[in-house]
């Protein structure tokens, strides 16, 4: 079976077909670093990482490009930075500090590139030239703008009225604007904010031409596929889908569009004033990245998808059987029932349920069962530790000695030695008491960390 996608813009799934099969070129929109993650962005990154390794899996490691762009220069960045008495390389250098070990601790793929818009500059200025010459852009106040009624086709990737967007972009009201849905491509800058020199004078881009540049700097002006939350279909891959088009000539931009749904918290939306805002690194302070991972794939990853303390512990509960049940063995082939469903545009339900179902036939004996679940499980990016490492975890603020630990091991090791079962009932009872739970096998006594 060949790998099927739903593409946002013809609203369909189809077969997806590269333009270069040599070189797969995918494209997904990064962060703005003035804060940190929260599980939204974080289900995002995680949907198109399961993108890139399935499409690994079939073009090959070197057969995929992956960009992943910094949003490092934007109006949001500058009020936090201000707001923190802080200069603005400070707060960006911390906040990506802390997007990485996000992102690492959720088992994402190390993208191919990962461009920043400040170095990206002369790109932006050069693009907003040509479509200034081709007659899509113009130049009022020290601003120049894309005239969104010189594209015939705006609107065709959200397919929404011109009310909609106009009410969903937030639209400026602004005396240099011809068209009320026309959008800043550069601004002017005062000195209170990052700007470089152009030929409308010092200012900084606007958002959307940013990936825009960086996209067609590292994947040309056609590529395969464009990534991100569906929030950014409307206005800002809208935007980048206009002013490419329009720059290269109608050159078709992004083939396929992968957006996926938003994430609630307890069946509510997410939001900073209902107060159940949660960030990346918040949820992994209390478990494993890998089963905030898990948490954030088990719904498909274009429907809405729910976040809640119950979703989370039954992700770490299946992830705990599947490393005990795997460890030691070594990966087999993937199974086909699952990479069918990854190949049925990402059905990760139905790939969890023919993982569970190896995980049965494992807990039956079956070395290939065993080793077919840790191939498939490592394909979605999970099971990419040693057990002992998984078992061991600890949340923030708790700490064990693992010297004190296997001291306590072996004392209890002599007194069943010396017949003395109830010292050894005793220093089971002291381990569990500190969070220890020993498990005894034919390779002797290994401990893990309770939940």
């Amino acid at each position: 079976m060949s790998l099927t996608l739903y593409n946002s813009a013809a609203r369909a799934k189809a077969p997806f077909q590269p333009l270069d099969p040599g070189r797969v070129r995918v494209y997904m929109c990064g962060p703005t670093v003035y804060d940190r993650i929260h599980i939204g962005n974080g289900r995002a990154f995680c949907a198109f990482d399961l993108l890139v390794r399935v499409l690994r899996h079939h073009y090959g490691a070197n057969g995929v490009t992956y960009v992943r762009n910094i949003t490092d220069v934007d109006d949001k960045i500058s009020s936090r930075a201000a707001e923190r008495g802080t200069d603005i390389s400070v707060l960006t250098a911390e906040t990506i500090a802390v997007l990485h070990a996000d992102l690492a601790a959720l088992n994402l793929l190390v993208p191919d590139v990962e461009p920043r818009a400040t170095a990206h500059i002369p790109e932006m200025i050069a693009m907003i030239e040509t479509l200034i010459a081709k007659g899509h852009a113009y130049v009022e106040q020290g601003h120049a703008l894309f005239d969104v009624p010189s594209f015939s086709d705006y609107g065709a990737l959200s397919r929404r009225s011109l009310d909609d967007m106009i009410a969903g972009a937030r639209v400026e009201v602004a005396p240099y604007k011809r068209d009320p849905m026309d959008f800043v491509l550069w601004k002017p800058s005062d000195d209170t904010q990052p700007g470089w020199p152009s030929p409308w004078g010092r200012g900084r881009p606007g958002w959307h031409i940013e990936c825009s540049a960086m996209a067609k700097r590292h994947l040309g002006e056609s590529f395969d596929i464009h990534g991100g939350g569906i929030d950014l279909q409307f206005p800002h891959h809208e935007n980048e889908r206009a002013q490419s088009m329009c720059a290269h000539d109608g050159h078709s931009f992004a083939q396929v569009w992968f957006h996926n749904g938003f994430l609630t918290v307890d069946a509510e939306k997410m939001s900073k004033s209902l107060g159940n805002f949660m960030t990346v690194e918040a949820a992994r302070e209390n478990m494993p990245g890998e089963a905030v991972r898990y948490a954030l794939l088990m719904a498909h990853y274009r429907q809405p998808a729910d976040w809640s303390d119950d979703i989370a512990a039954e992700a770490r509960t299946h992830l705990d059987r599947w490393y005990r049940l795997t460890d030691g063995i070594e990966a087999g082939e993937i199974d086909r029932a699952v990479l069918a469903a990854l190949d049925d545009d990402l059905n990760t339900p139905r790939a969890f349920t023919e993982l569970h179902r190896l995980a049965g036939e494992a807990s039956s004996g079956s070395g290939t069962a065993a080793a077919s679940l840790k191939a498939s499980a490592q394909l979605m990016g999970f099971l990419g530790q040693q057990a002992e490492v998984w078992f061991r975890w600890m949340p923030k603020g708790r700490t064990i000695d693992p010297a004190w630990v296997e001291d306590r091991i072996q004392a209890r090791r002599k007194a069943r030695a010396d017949k003395d079962y109830a010292q050894a009932d005793l220093v089971r009872k002291e381990l569990a008491d500190a969070g220890v739970i020993l498990e005894d096998g034919p390779q002797g006594t290994t401990w893990r960390v309770s939940q």
